[in-house]
This record gives structure tokens, sequence and C-alpha cells, in this order.
């Protein structure tokens, strides 16, 4: 089975990455900055560095295993940066690299857009479970 090849052309401009193809590896980064637990570790992680245990108070409900995977994640990325201090405990910190400051601005622009509009979702969701029959 043959893998489509990667567009780097779009109109004369080059274009060496394309998301919407299959096999474009910035598909990859994208999920792991969008997805739930990515999206608040890097809102989270935009305050300022913090330990594993601070990162999970501060992002409720994400398991240690998924905080762990994540952090992982966008570490090889090149978003966020581990830090292990050689103490006894260990500490380690996280902090965003420049990148992912960056891409924490963006995400926690469309963060606040939408809980700014909430009470429009709201009253949206509403409608439609009105119209619809319920949930």
């Amino acid at each position: 089975m043959d893998t489509p090849a990667i567009p780097t052309e779009v109109a004369g401009a080059e274009l060496p990455f394309d998301v919407f193809a299959r096999t474009c590896p910035s598909r990859e980064t994208l999920e792991h900055v969008t997805g739930r637990w990515g999206s608040l570790i890097l809102g989270a992680l935009r305050e300022g560095p913090c330990r594993f245990n601070e990162l999970r108070r501060r992002v409720e409900g994400v398991s240690e295993k998924m905080l762990s995977q994540t952090l992982h994640a966008l570490e090889r990325d090149g978003v966020v940066h581990r830090e292990a201090q050689p103490t006894n405990p260990p500490r380690v910190d996280y902090e965003l690299t420049p990148l992912g400051i960056e891409v924490a601005d963006r995400l926690l622009a469309l963060i606040h857009l939408l809980e700014g509009k909430m009470p429009q979702v709201l009253s949206a969701r509403q409608s439609y479970d009105e119209t619809r029959g319920g949930r």
C-alpha cells in the first residue's frame, strides 16, 4: 500500500507540512497540544514552572499516568522542558520552552474566548436539547 505524499507546494508557496495529510508528523503534535490534557497542561505551565504534583493539583481530574504520558509527549515535541535536580528526594520541574510559550498563548486565547462565550454555548445546548427531545 502506497503512502500518500505530503504536499510541498500550494499555489507556488512551499508548504513542508500539512496537518490534513494522514502521514504528516504535524498531526501528532497537534493532537498532543490540543488534546484535553495537553492543552490544560500547557495552560497551567504558562503560569510558570511546576513540579509534577503541582501540575496534578492544578489540572483537576488528570491521572498520574495521563499526566506523565502527556508531559513525555510534550517534552518530545519540544514544547515542555523537564529539569531534574540531583536532590534527595529528586526534584523535577517542568516549564514551557519558547515554542511552548507561543503554543500556550494561542491555546489560552481560545480557552478565554470559549469561557467568555459559555452563556451562548449553554443557551445553544438548551435549545438543541429542547428541539431534539432532550439529551
